[in-house]
């Protein structure tokens, strides 16, 4: 008995090493991003590969440092960070907003979907050899990079003056778009996944079934039910008792998520998305982002970006460098066309249809989240080191993800800063509410 309690001891102990651990670093490496001008979430990314590769190093030689890579906490916290990350987008979207958007986003939003994933579908079909899961992780790829997340970007529009703008209002709104379409195109990889081929004709009418029945239920209820729900618990006066009906409401509609044939990670998205300042009002809005976003940015994601980083293997950049380049030119290109053309086709300067190009290129926390996703699911272990471009496939996604995000700001401060006409339909003020 005391032996027993002995090792327990010794394995809690063990888990707080590890925690204090990872969040010192990655909390350090993060600031050190954004002192930078970089997202905070590239450093802690960067904080997780320094790890690894001090794992590696010295691992044997250091307390606790050893067990750290094959923690069972690293996968709790993993789903936990997705978990709140995609919440807290939820939350930061505004539905009155996206509703509201013009044309030219919503065309913007679906060439900058489409044309990335054609295009990242056909190198990887063509590249990744024939296995068992080729279908699905040409597919995945495909999905990654047609993914955009622009935190960085909205920072230089903002340092530019021209967030309000058109041009910087249509790459938001784009933005938010395409953050629903790759939740729709999620829960299509999912389906991939499971049966390891494209759906057919049938099935794919039936995965679209279930997605209209799932945003068919969580809308109805975001939009009627949840609003009375959170005004009677407002009449409580308890902010705790609000946040576990938010996580309550992520977690069911989770659970319906999956019971669908889709992952869960889309109920937490849709939880977030209703839980909007009009229908719950101003204080628990306000309290919940807090909450939700304190947890989010200052324990758990971080944490998630590090698990993140410790499994790439930058050995990637050496044992495939041609797929990788090829891979990089794809992604940079894929946005650059397929979201820039649809902008400048419908009238926008050639100047600030480049900058809508550039500024959807960065592919960000939204791709981890897909990436850590497919892993967990063993997408990424179908060669058994048959072949390289597999054995890599993960890491080469996860370096395309930093170097997009990385080089999406660099170039379109470039672009901003050379002088433009004035466009009449341009805002200097943010618009009211």
């Amino acid at each position: 008995m005391l032996l027993w309690a002995a090792a327990e001891g010794f394995r809690f102990l063990e888990l707080f090493v590890h925690l204090l651990i990872l969040l010192v670093l990655t909390r350090a490496f993060g600031e050190g991003a954004a002192r930078l001008g970089q997202p905070s979430a590239v450093g802690e990314l960067v904080a997780g590969v320094v790890l690894a590769a001090a794992i590696a190093q010295f691992g044997a030689d250091v307390p606790f440092l050893a067990g750290l890579a094959d923690s069972a906490l690293l996968d709790f916290v993993a789903d936990f960070g997705i978990f709140f990350l995609v919440l807290m987008a939820g939350i930061e979207m505004r539905p009155q907003e996206m509703a509201e958007s013009s044309k030219t986003a919503f065309v913007v939003a679906l060439g900058g979907m489409f044309v990335p994933l054609a295009a990242g579908f056909g190198l990887a079909w063509v590249w990744i050899p024939e296995n068992d899961l080729h279908h699905a992780q040409a597919f995945l790829v495909g999905v990654a990079v047609s993914i955009s997340a622009i935190p960085a970007t909205v920072k230089v529009l903002m340092d530019f003056g021209v967030l309000h703008q058109r041009f910087g209002r249509v790459i938001v709104s784009a933005a938010v778009f395409d953050d629903i379409f790759g939740l729709m195109l999620l829960a299509l990889l999912t389906g991939v996944m499971q049966t390891g081929v494209i759906p057919d004709a049938g099935t794919l009418a039936l995965l679209v079934i279930k997605v209209a029945v799932f945003f068919a239920i969580t809308v109805t209820l975001g939009v009627h039910v949840y609003p009375r729900l959170s005004r009677r618990i407002k009449e409580t006066q308890m902010a705790a008792l609000e946040f576990s009906a938010l996580l309550g409401v992520g977690l069911a509609y989770g659970l319906l998520a999956e019971a669908l044939g889709m992952h869960w990670v889309i109920g937490a998205f849709m939880a977030g998305l209703y839980y909007e300042r009009p229908r719950v009002g101003e204080p628990a809005y306000s309290d919940m982002k807090l909450v939700v976003g304190t947890i989010t940015s200052g324990f758990l994601g971080p944490l998630f970006f590090a698990t993140i980083g410790m499994r790439v293997d930058l050995g990637a950049v050496t044992a495939v460098p041609v797929f990788l380049v090829v891979l990089l030119v794809v992604a940079f290109l894929g946005k650059f066309i397929g979201a820039g053309l649809p902008a400048w086709i419908l009238g926008l300067p050639r100047r600030e249809a480049a900058a809508i190009g550039i500024g959807m290129g960065a592919r960000g926390a939204v791709e981890l989240v897909v990436l850590s996703i497919a892993y967990e699911a063993g997408l990424f272990a179908a060669s058994d080191g048959i072949h390289p471009v597999v054995d890599n496939l993960y890491s080469s996604l996860v370096v395309m993800a930093v170097v997009t995000t990385l080089a999406a700001p660099l170039l379109l401060r470039r672009v901003l800063a050379t002088p433009r006409e004035a466009d009449p339909s341009d805002e200097t003020s943010p618009p009211s509410g």
